[in-house]
């Protein structure tokens, strides 16, 4: 007897297309049950990630509904399957229907297809190849359309719109912004902004993508290559921690586009603007290509073996205790592991990746999600503390997006109104200085609804109050699934201890996921490496608040990687010593160091980053690094064996791997001194295309209008005590910054974005600031 089931789960219903038996979800469109079996219907408006909108028409089938045939064709996309129905693809009609449909799309069609970038991987052309005419019955004169300036990353020719409507769905639907739209009526119908505005989500590579002709194309690839020119190479994202699986598209070695590769459970389909045009960054003129020595107050190219050789007696000489190495923390597994061998083997305790960390009382290192990433478009609540998480994590914060649409309530208690692409459910704006006890009225919130506060917190609760606000966000997070977002501003505050055991408790109280965002790509792997100070070794800031006599910079741009960025530049002016791992010669790297060793970026080397789910992924290189510059686990190998320091011996990066041991350390439940800040406190974020070197030479990233000039920005009130109007200028120390007035300031913060040239010295986050007038 079988054991298999004889009918249809009460879910599914069975239909056939093409003479195929199919059994599919109910409710599913029958271009969904053909494209699980494989059977090809063409089509220009569909998209499996965006909502149907049925306006190309070219996906029409014959359909037989309880054995009588529908009279006139349907829309695949648009039609639900019924149990027993029976579909036609390719019948004499549906192909009369689709060689129809593709006439009427191609009667305005420009002859483009020589000089167009879509050329070589365009739907419309695929498409016309199968079902198009040869010559074309149409005689009269063809429309065109002019075209609008939508910003530095996407090109517009919008005479090549079929008016699919795709932009603008992934614009409304899947972004947010409503920024794309079509106006007009029949052959007179555009698709724009209408008053030419630049198209300004974070995510506006990807209409590129969902575009099926050359109407919308990559501007910084634009009439560089042919399609049939690249080799595609499989890579990930290295500008955050999520990790985005994306396609490198090089020619002879060099990165020229850069497109998502589908993982559901990491990006999906999509990729952020950050990742999809910061190669542009790699090839710049300060780009090393040999490696460099400074003798007698001069640079000079050299030798490997010379580098190699001033590098290891520069380290020799300076004895353990002295030497510091801090870390960036998008460094690779591979690199991170080689580093902590060559610590050991030097006797330095003295090893950092938290670079942009202030509060180090609890030794916290990134770690993975509490709540998954591909759950957090189901969750019901959620709680920012601390985040933009749209310029943090922009493919994360899409699935919150897609949350919100299902119902989901989002909370937020921020430094700053940050704008996010949803509507909030409920927010507290403090400035830094008052983070603490407004999350400290959650916790008390939380304790009056039958959660016993840990002992750590327990005296501090005793003086914090609750309103009725904070009652209905603790309330929304025990309702249902829900995540606690604990952001950069966050985790770099200075009372950054106190935030993460508030957000523990909450997230224990009410049984949400705690997800705090790692601070650069691969913290996460680092943390699980332990590259973090040994037993009596000092952290980041400490390494630059006690200055060592020499130091090892991996991957580091100073001042702009450092929280404190003029502590940076003190603390290695005064070292006699500083070896320098670097892909750029940077001005303020080349006052500081004495010598540079090139090392390949991320997209040049074989590499593994730990994603905020924890997922090690690995990759092999997919460009070439320029001139002699090597992929870093290859200098620490030379530079390690060199020095005949132990852990040096492999001779591959396998050898390499089969050495690596994870070393967390262990976890503190310490917290930070409260000291009050009186007067003004800085607010310092990263902005999203300045978060690191590449992302810094990204000319088109900068360019765009999230990445805003530098300034002080403060509320209406604020402005009036300090004497300051709007487009006033400023003083902080010995910068000059324009005043710009901005209601999502709070009381008491001055908000100064970080990693500017001119704001990468200023006082770190969350420090007193005085302003006075120009």
């Amino acid at each position: 007897m079988s054991t298999q089931p004889t009918s249809t789960a009460p879910d599914l219903v069975s239909i056939e297309i093409d003479g195929k038996p199919v059994q599919i979800r109910k409710n599913a469109m029958i271009i969904e049950a053909a494209d699980a079996v494989g059977i090809v219907i063409p089509r220009f408006c569909y998209h499996r990630k965006l909502p149907v909108a049925a306006n190309c028409r070219m996906c029409m089938v014959e359909v037989e509904m309880g054995g009588r045939p529908v009279p006139k064709g349907l829309p695949a996309c648009a039609t639900p399957v019924t149990d027993g129905m029976k579909v036609q693809t390719r019948s004499k009609l549906a192909l009369q229907y689709q060689r129809d449909v593709m006439e009427f799309l191609l009667i305005n069609h420009p002859l483009d297809c020589p000089i167009c970038d879509q050329g070589g991987e365009c739907e419309l052309q695929d498409v016309a190849l199968g079902f198009g005419r040869s010559v074309s019955r149409f005689t009269e004169r063809k429309r065109t359309v002019a075209d609008e300036n939508i910003g530095p990353l996407v090109a517009t020719e919008m005479t090549r719109c079929i008016h699919c409507t795709r932009c603008v769905r992934f614009t409304s639907e899947i972004a947010g912004t409503y920024e794309l739209g079509g106006m007009s009526r029949s052959e007179d119908m555009v698709i724009g902004t209408y008053i030419g505005k630049t198209v300004e989500t974070e995510l506006s590579g990807n209409i590129i993508d969902v575009c099926p002709v050359g109407a919308l194309t990559d501007k910084v690839f634009q009439f560089k290559a042919r399609a049939w020119e690249l080799v595609a190479k499989p890579s990930i994202g290295a500008h955050d921690a999520l990790g985005s699986n994306l396609w490198l598209h090089t020619r002879r070695g060099e990165v020229l586009r850069v497109v998502p590769r589908d993982n559901e459970s990491v990006n999906e389909c999509w990729l952020s603007d950050r990742d999809r045009y910061s190669h542009q960054g790699m090839y710049v003129a300060d780009r090393l290509h040999v490696p460099q020595v400074k003798r007698d107050g001069q640079w000079h190219d050299t030798t490997w073996e010379d580098a190699l050789a001033f590098a290891a007696e520069a380290l020799k000489k300076a004895p353990g205790s002295e030497l510091g190495i801090l870390v960036h923390p998008a460094t690779s597994n591979e690199e991170g592991d080689s580093l902590m061998r060559l610590a050991r083997g030097l006797g330095s305790a003295h090893v950092d990746h938290r670079l942009r960390q202030l509060d180090f009382a609890d030794r916290a290192v990134a770690v993975p999600f509490g709540t998954p990433v591909a759950e957090v478009e189901r969750v019901q609540a959620a709680l920012l503390v601390g985040s933009d998480l749209r310029q943090e994590l922009p493919l994360v914060n899409h699935r919150l997006h897609q949350a919100t649409k299902k119902g989901a309530r989002v909370y937020a208690v921020n430094p700053v109104h940050f704008d996010f692409n949803y509507k909030l459910a409920g927010e507290t704006v403090v400035a830094p200085q008052a983070l603490v006890d407004a999350m400290l009225s959650l916790a008390k919130a939380a304790v009056e609804a039958g959660a016993t506060a840990p002992a750590a917190l327990a005296g501090a609760l005793d003086g914090a109050r609750s309103g009725q606000g904070d009652g209905e966000v603790i309330a929304a997070l025990k309702a249902g699934a829900s995540v606690v977002f604990l952001g950069e501003a966050a985790a770099t505050h200075p009372q950054a201890s106190w935030l993460r055991a508030i957000a523990r408790f909450i997230g224990e109280a009410t049984g949400a996921g705690v997800n705090e965002v790692p601070v650069g790509a691969n913290a996460v792997g680092l943390g699980r490496l332990g590259v973090v100070p040994g037993n009596g070794g000092l952290d980041a800031q400490a390494m630059l608040a006690q200055p060592r006599k020499a130091y090892l910079l991996y991957g580091v741009e100073p001042p702009h990687d450092f929280a404190d960025g003029a502590a940076a530049l003190k603390a290695l002016r005064g070292a006699d010593k500083v070896v320098a791992f670097s892909a750029f010669g940077g001005t303020a790297l080349r006052e500081v160091a004495d010598v540079i060793l090139p090392i390949a970026l991320p997209a040049e080397t074989d590499a593994t980053l730990v994603n905020v789910d924890g997922l090690a992924q690995g990759v092999i290189a997919g460009a070439k690094a320029p001139g002699q510059a090597r992929p870093g686990w290859k200098v620490l190998r030379a530079l390690g064996g060199g020095m005949q320091l132990a852990g040096f011996e492999f001779d591959d990066i396998a050898g390499l791997r089969d050495g690596i041991s994870e070393r967390p350390p262990a976890p503190g439940r310490e917290l930070s001194a409260r000291a009050p800040v009186a007067g003004l406190v800085r607010l310092a974020t990263w902005p999203i295309y300045r978060m690191d070197a590449v992302l810094r030479r990204a000319t088109a990233l900068n360019a765009h209008p999230l990445n805003r000039a530098p300034a002080i920005r403060l509320n209406e009130t604020e402005a009036g005590r300090q004497g300051l109007s709007d487009g006033a200028r400023a003083i902080i120390g010995e910068v000059q910054l324009p005043v710009l007035v901005d209601a999502a300031v709070p009381d008491g913060a001055v908000w100064i974005e970080a990693a500017h040239d001119l704001t990468a010295t200023l006082p770190p986050h969350g420090a007193a600031i005085t302003l006075s007038k120009a």
